[in-house]
């Protein structure tokens, strides 16, 4: 995944948890509008949640921003 969207959950991974506590979880369509207006990447974070990490539907923000930024590292 290029470093926007990087950053942009990153973003909602940390305001979920700001608001919510450690133990929210969310979805992969947390970090899109409502409007699917990028198919394309859209497909890539599903692609990065489903296949690459069989990831559940729903996962806890904290474990999917430590994903995304060892991701980043690798």
């Amino acid at each position: 995944m290029d470093k926007e969207i990087r950053l942009k959950i990153i973003q909602v991974c940390d305001a979920k948890i700001a608001t919510k506590g450690e133990n929210v979880g969310l979805s992969f369509y947390a970090f899109f509008k409502n409007k699917n207006d990028n198919p394309k990447l859209l497909m890539e974070v599903a692609t990065w949640w489903i296949q690459e990490h069989k990831l559940d539907h729903f996962e806890k923000a904290r474990k999917i921003k430590d994903l995304v930024l060892v991701d980043k590292i690798a």
